[in-house]
């Protein structure tokens, strides 16, 4: 499999007259193609965790490597171009761009990556689009869609650059349970099928039941021994 991220060390703590620590001295691998998910309560630091291994955020402290490569000296250009290439971010709320199709949304980060020229790109968003049963949704605009289609168009757009890891943050927080069941599936599938990293925050109990590997967060740190509903 590989490992393909490597937290050595992790401390953010946010400067000010009363210094916060979000993350504490975690340490943590993922191998390629798991399924992981993050759960702690609320203000653990789940989403601070996340946002820092998908290098959303950098460290105060330690070293965070992607696919072997070491981030800690990277500037912000160099973290901007490994996060395009490499990896794909799924909200609880989808931020997708109003005034474009569901299409449009899916090409946006090829036009950005610049590895496709124009019908290259097109022909790989109907594609994903296709695959998560949103074909015929393809020219709607966001307002036009379901809370459910809405995600899934966004699980489209972070596939768009054929990334290594799926970084999801409450994905499911915002839906019915219907809805849930298939983002959940989805994603797991994703691991299956394609040898995806997913990793992802959640509170849902029945998402992390088919997780392959959870890791419980309290007070920043990493705590195997918590389980939802320990507070």
């Amino acid at each position: 499999m590989g490992e393909v991220i490597h937290a050595e060390n992790v401390t953010r703590t946010l400067s000010g007259e009363v210094p916060v620590t979000l993350v504490r001295d975690v340490n943590l691998q993922i191998e390629r193609g798991e399924f992981v998910v993050i759960m702690g309560p609320s203000g653990s630091g789940k989403s601070s965790l996340l946002y820092l291994l998908g290098l959303l955020d950098v460290p105060s402290s330690g070293r965070i490597a992607i696919d072997g490569a070491d981030t800690s000296a990277f500037d912000d250009d160099a973290l901007t171009a490994l996060r395009l290439a490499r990896l794909g971010f799924v909200f609880q709320f989808h931020f997708l761009l109003a005034e474009f199709s569901a299409l449009d949304n899916v090409l946006l980060p090829m036009s950005k990556l610049g590895r496709l020229n124009d019908a290259q790109a097109r022909a790989r968003g109907e594609h994903l689009l296709d695959r998560l049963g949103m074909a015929d949704q393809r020219h709607k605009r966001p307002s036009q869609l379901s809370g459910g289609q809405r995600q899934r168009v966004a699980i489209a757009r972070a596939l768009a650059n054929d990334p290594l890891v799926i970084l999801a943050d409450e994905p499911t927080g915002n839906l019915d349970s219907a809805a849930s069941t298939n983002v959940r599936d989805i994603l797991h599938d994703l691991t299956r099928e394609t040898g995806k990293t997913v990793v992802a925050v959640t509170h849902d109990s029945s998402f992390a039941s088919v997780a392959d590997r959870r890791i419980g967060i309290v007070d920043g740190r990493i705590d195997m021994a918590w389980r939802p509903g320990a507070g």
